[in-house]
This record gives C-alpha cells, sequence and structure tokens, in this order.
C-alpha cells in the first residue's frame, strides 16, 4: 500500500473477535479484517489486526477505536486495591443502595459486592449543608493520618465522595490535594469533579467505578500508546466513550467510567449512519456478535439517551449514555433444557474458546452457530475460507443435547434453538421499542455484528418491522462506528426550582458557566472554537413526581415556554400521558459539548458485473415458513453489483458475515452496498 495513503484505522474489540476498519481517505474505499480476540492482551489483538492489514504506523493518520477493557475488569473483578472517603455516617452507602435488586422475587439471587469492601471505605468528619454552607471543614491533621493508613494498604486508587458536594465540593478538593501530596503516585477523584448530582447513591457508585477503572484504563491506554508508537504512528488514541462520543487519550484516565460501555456504544453509532444512509431516521440497531446481541434505538435522527445504566445491578454509572439493551443470545450462545424440560438458549455462551462444536476446538454444546450450520444457512467455510467448520459435530451435539431429549429430529431441534434465540431478541426489541412507546412499524431494523444477518429478516417478520437493512460489511460495522463520532463531553449539575418561579436570566447564568467548562474539555482535546457546538439540556418532571424528562432548551434562552412544551409532548410519549394543569419542577441542567471532527465520506459506486456472475451454487436451506429445506441461491456479496434487485430464498456471503433473505423477501443493493430487504 502506499505511504503517501491517509489512512482511518477503527478497531473494535470483542468478546471473540478484534474488527478492523480501515477507510483511505485518498481513494474513499474501505476494507475490513479479523483477527481473534486476546482478552488477556487486547492490545496485542489490535497490533495483530493492523498487520493483517498490511498497514505500517506511519500510512494511518487517524486511530480510533471502542474497548472493553474497563466492562471486563468490572465483570471479572480485576480491579486495584481502592478506596473510598466519605462523610461520617455514610459508610455503607454502597451496600444499602437503594434497597432493590434485579429480581425482587427471588430471595436467592444477591446483588453483586460492591467494588470497594467495607474494610476499605473510610470517613471524615466533615459536613456542607444542603445548600451549599460550609458547616464543618476536613480535619488536616486526619486526612494525613489517613493518607498513612491508605499507604500502609497499598491504596492503588481513591474515590472521595463527601454528602452534599455536588453543591460545594472545597472540602474534597482539599482533601485530594492532601492526599496528593502524601500519595502522589495514587488514582484520586472526587465526586464534585466526576458527577456534581444529587443523589448521594448514584453520585457515590459512579465515583467508585471512576476510581477502580482508572488505574487499569490508564494502564491499557499507555501501554497501547507505547505499542502503537513502536510501528511508526504518532497520533492520538482516540477511544469511543458510552456517550456516543470520543476522548483522548489524556482526557481518558479522568473520566474512566465512560469507557464502561465502550465497546457497545459503537454499533449504535454506526447503526445510526447506516440507517441515515439509506434514508431513514427511525432505525433499531441488532448488533448480534458471538457472545450477545446488542439493540438500540433512534427515533427521529436521534438515540436514545439514558442516565439510568449499569454493568451490574446495584452499582449505577451516571454519566449520559446511549441506551443500549444487551442480552446472552449470540452466535455461540448455548441451548440447553431447564428442569421443566422446556428448550432455552443462553445467556451463557461457548465464547471463543473452545467456541461452538463445529469449530472442532474441544466445544461440546450445541450454540446457535451450530443450528444455523446445520440448517444450511451458514456455509462449512468462512471469512473467504480462512475458518473451516465441521457439521457433523454440530449434528452431533444437537442430537445428543436438543434432539433425542425432545424427540425431535435434527433440523426440528436446530430450528427450535433459533425460533428460542429469536423470541428472546423480540423481547429486548419489544422492550426498547414498544415499552418506550415507540411503533416498530414506524422503524427500519439495522442487522448487523458477526450473526444480525443470520436473524434479522426472521425478527423483522416477527415484530412488524417493514424494512431490514445489512450494511456493506455487518460484521466489522460497530468499528466502523469507531470513525464516525466526534468528540463530545456532557456537563451537568443539579437545580432545583419551580418552573413558574425560574427566570430566564438565572438559568442562562448557570449554562454559561457550565458552558465555560465544556469549552475547555474541548480545548485541550485540540478542538478549535469554530468546531465546537454547544446544545443544552434541561431535566424537568412534574410536582410530586421523581421521574425526570431531558429536554432541549435555546441557546441562548429566549423563554421556557418551547420547552416546557417539549416536556409535556415527551411525557405524553414516554408515560402515556400528560397534565398541563400541573406545575413543573426544573430538575437538573445539562451541557451537551460536541467537538466536530472530520469523517469519512463513502463514495457511491456504479454497476459492475452482473448477478449471475455473482451466484457461486445453490443449496438446501431450511426455511419455517416454507415448511423445510428450499433450494437456495447462495450469492458471493462482493460481485453482486450495486442496484441489483432479486427475491429470496437465497443466502449472501462476505467475510465478515452472511445474510438470510427467506422467500417473502426482496431485496435491493445501494450505491452504498447497502442490503435493503422489503417483505413482499
Amino acid at each position: 500500500m502506499s505511504k503517501q495513503s491517509g489512512y482511518h484505522v477503527a478497531v473494535d474489540v470483542g468478546g471473540t473477535f478484534t474488527d478492523v476498519f480501515v477507510f483511505d481517505e485518498k481513494t474513499g474505499k474501505m476494507f475490513v479484517t479479523k483477527t481473534s480476540s486476546t482478552p488477556s492482551n487486547p492490545e496485542k489483538g489490535i497490533l495483530d489486526g493492523i498487520m493483517k492489514a498490511e498497514l505500517t504506523g506511519e500510512q494511518i493518520k487517524m486511530f480510533s477505536h471502542g474497548t472493553t477493557v474497563g466492562t471486563n475488569a468490572l465483570i471479572e473483578r480485576k480491579l486495584p486495591k481502592a478506596a473510598l472517603i466519605t462523610t461520617k455516617g455514610f459508610r455503607d452507602v454502597p451496600e444499602i443502595r437503594r434497597g432493590t435488586k434485579l429480581d425482587l422475587w427471588d430471595a436467592y439471587n444477591d446483588v453483586a459486592e460492591p467494588y470497594i469492601k467495607r474494610r476499605d471505605r473510610f470517613e471524615l468528619d466533615e459536613r456542607v449543608g444542603f445548600n451549599g454552607e460550609m458547616m464543618k471543614e476536613v480535619d488536616e491533621a486526619e486526612v494525613r493520618e489517613l493518607a498513612r493508613i491508605l499507604k500502609r494498604r497499598k491504596v492503588e486508587s481513591v474515590a472521595i465522595c463527601f454528602m452534599n458536594a455536588y453543591v460545594n465540593g472545597e472540602n474534597e478538593r482539599k482533601t485530594r490535594e492532601m492526599l496528593q501530596e502524601e500519595l502522589p503516585d495514587v488514582y484520586i477523584c472526587t465526586s464534585s469533579d466526576t458527577l456534581p448530582e444529587i443523589f448521594e447513591h448514584e453520585r457515590m457508585s459512579t465515583t467508585i467505578v471512576n476510581a477502580v477503572l482508572g488505574p487499569t484504563v490508564s494502564k491499557y491506554i499507555h501501554l497501547l500508546e507505547s505499542n502503537m508508537k513502536d510501528i511508526g504512528y504518532e497520533g492520538d488514541i482516540i477511544v469511543l466513550h458510552s456517550g456516543g462520543g470520543v476522548m483522548t487519550s489524556q482526557t481518558v484516565p479522568k473520566y474512566a467510567a465512560r469507557l464502561a460501555s465502550s465497546g457497545i456504544a459503537a454499533g449504535a453509532i454506526a447503526s445510526k449512519h447506516i440507517a441515515n444512509m439509506c434514508g431513514y431516521k427511525n432505525a433499531i440497531g441488532l448488533d448480534m456478535g458471538g457472545t450477545s446481541t446488542d439493540i438500540s434505538l433512534m427515533y427521529d435522527n436521534e438515540l436514545r439517551i439514558t442516565k439510568d445504566w449499569y454493568i451490574e445491578y446495584g452499582y449505577p454509572i451516571g454519566f449520559p449514555s446511549i441506551e443500549i439493551l444487551t442480552i446472552g443470545a449470540g452466535g455461540g450462545s448455548i441451548s440447553w433444557i431447564d428442569e421443566g424440560g422446556s428448550l432455552r438458549n443462553g445467556p451463557h455462551s461457548a465464547g471463543a474458546d473452545p467456541g461452538p462444536a463445529c469449530y472442532g476446538n474441544g466445544g461440546l454444546e450445541p450454540t446457535n452457530t451450530d443450528a444455523n450450520l446445520v440448517l444450511g444457512r451458514l456455509n462449512t467455510k468462512l471469512i473467504d475460507g480462512q475458518m473451516t467448520l465441521d457439521k457433523e459435530l454440530s449434528v452431533r451435539v444437537i442430537e445428543e443435547k436438543v434432539a433425542k431429549p425432545l424427540g425431535y429430529d435434527t433440523l426440528g431441534a436446530a430450528n427450535a434453538m433459533i425460533q428460542v434465540a429469536n423470541a428472546n431478541m423480540c423481547d429486548a426489541l419489544n422492550l426498547i421499542s414498544v415499552r418506550r412507546g415507540y411503533d416498530p412499524r414506524d422503524f427500519a431494523l439495522v442487522a448487523f455484528g458477526g450473526a444480525g444477518a443470520l436473524h434479522g429478516a426472521d425478527l423483522a417478520r416477527e415484530m412488524e418491522i417493514p424494512t431490514v437493512i445489512v450494511p456493506a460489511h455487518p460484521g466489522v460495522a460497530a468499528a466502523m462506528g469507531c470513525l464516525l463520532v466526534d468528540v463530545r463531553h456532557d456537563i451537568s449539575k443539579t437545580y432545583v426550582a419551580k418552573a413558574a418561579e425560574a427566570t430566564k436570566e438565572q438559568l442562562e447564568n448557570e449554562f454559561i458557566e457550565m458552558e465555560k467548562e465544556a469549552t475547555e474539555l474541548l480545548a485541550e482535546e485540540g478542538i478549535e472554537a469554530g468546531q465546537m457546538n454547544l446544545i443544552r439540556y434541561i431535566d424537568m418532571r412534574y410536582v410530586g413526581q421523581w421521574r425526570t424528562l431531558s429536554v432541549t432548551i435555546d441557546r441562548p434562552i429566549v423563554s421556557l415556554e418551547d420547552a416546557i412544551e417539549r416536556f409535556h409532548l415527551e411525557h405524553e410519549r414516554e408515560f402515556a400521558f400528560s397534565d398541563r394543569e400541573k406545575g413543573i419542577e426544573i430538575y437538573g441542567l445539562r451541557v451537551e459539548a460536541i467537538g466536530t471532527v472530520k469523517k469519512p465520506e463513502f463514495v457511491k459506486e456504479q454497476p459492475v458485473g452482473t448477478l449471475e456472475e455473482a451466484l457461486k451454487e445453490t443449496r438446501p436451506v431450511y426455511f419455517q415458513e416454507e415448511g423445510g429445506m428450499v433450494e437456495s441461491k447462495i450469492y458471493n456479496r462482493t460481485k453482486i453489483p450495486v442496484l441489483s434487485e432479486f427475491q429470496g430464498p437465497a443466502i449472501i456471503e462476505q467475510l465478515d458475515s452472511t445474510i438470510v433473505v427467506p422467500a417473502d423477501y426482496k431485496v435491493k443493493i445501494d450505491e452504498y452496498r447497502n442490503i435493503i430487504m422489503n417483505r413482499i
């Protein structure tokens, strides 16, 4: 490859594969590679993927990626020795939480242990009033004695969370400065810097997550930077965060908790972009990989954002995040029979090692990949022949673990496995659409990930979604999403006032102060003033309620009336009622700071070749709606001319995915090589 070319490289590190998406800004062409993930050493998988793409560091103009390092560290509890310092009397907030659990009726299903054990949580005798009044300053001798204890215990990270610090963080700041003098090598973060919002549990939980991930993420980023420099890359390491933006390596350590869902956010970004390319403003993203399925929703060109999310239930992370539902339904999800004799699918997975039985690596459980192979949906050769699947091994485990116990034949058992997996995914699709007040019939389904296009048409039929879109490179679409985002930061604060009594002058002053902090953060990321875009949000609720909704407000503020009207309309859609006679309370303010960066512009293609030239073969494929095996055309996707149209039944194969086209679907290939399927 020419060294004069400027390549944009995006990498998505998944649980099974590390996907590499490469865009040549000189020619407008793109190509992809896949390599096995290395969970114990994720940067190795990244470098292996770059080498497989035959690139050197000097050829890479921009490098961005989504990482599961933070997610895996929390799940696996591979965390540094950390301590919490809080106000006297509040040591047990991480245990008390909100007194709930994921399954209220399961007495044996306990919430996970706190990230910081009780013996490592310390109290200081300080106090700030609800209005920010300093009631008792921290005692320097007490803090320095605590520093001695932390040093003796070899603490690597400290979270400081004092009560009411969201309105006055002076005691937190003083404590941090004294600890930094005594413990210069320890990572320290405060709640007033991390999340200056009311509610001690959510603020403390977010600060704790930030503290336990800080050293882990910093170490990973520094190691990756070093490895990238070794191959000649001198630019910034850009990392996707949960809010759908990116941060540079300099900012990542300060907001480490935002990387807790870094990898899965990339898929939602890609889904939005792909839907827009095809002319859709409403889309549901279905990112089905080897281990799980991530589902997102875009309505009127906006992805749903939530501040109610977590990696483990009971420990919320308060940073704004793209709302994504994740379920244990992937290519490697295992089918099993419960005590009542019912067939189940997932959430446990065969993963990358040993993987599905057909991988031939010792897997002994039937997976969705095995079922798709037996049904003829998958070829025995994947990744352009780089991987060979053993169909006989799939038949053996499905017969032994599913068919014989249930009295099915092999095809019936494999089809039942797929139907159960599809039912699980439909439940999640309903949850993010119908349960949120959206009609699936108004949306397109963007199916991607290594396995999404295998199931997309069946799910759309069940949900009455009229259109299925499969991007040009579905298996690495999440990696592509890392190239399509801007630098983004969210600045928030608690602000409680009745809407009828609040003045636009007061709110304007508050927003101006927040915007000052936001622009400073963007400037640190190297964003010029002309590339900065600041969007204001105001959180409101009906007086007497605790649920809040976030709506946009003008910049500068002309009137509160438009924001109040948007609140009523959004409340009607979200909760099926609104009350214009009831008082409204302002609860919080937020500034979304976006630093626009140059993105790749994908070129339209002209038709080359014929559909007949793309036809590889025909083979029997099982379609339940057709009553069994049907002789189906098998196409090589890379040879299908753009603007082609044809009808199923068909299978479309490519390097990173396989697309199933049932007989009742019509296919059109657009000029960007997206597949658009509509039910006849």
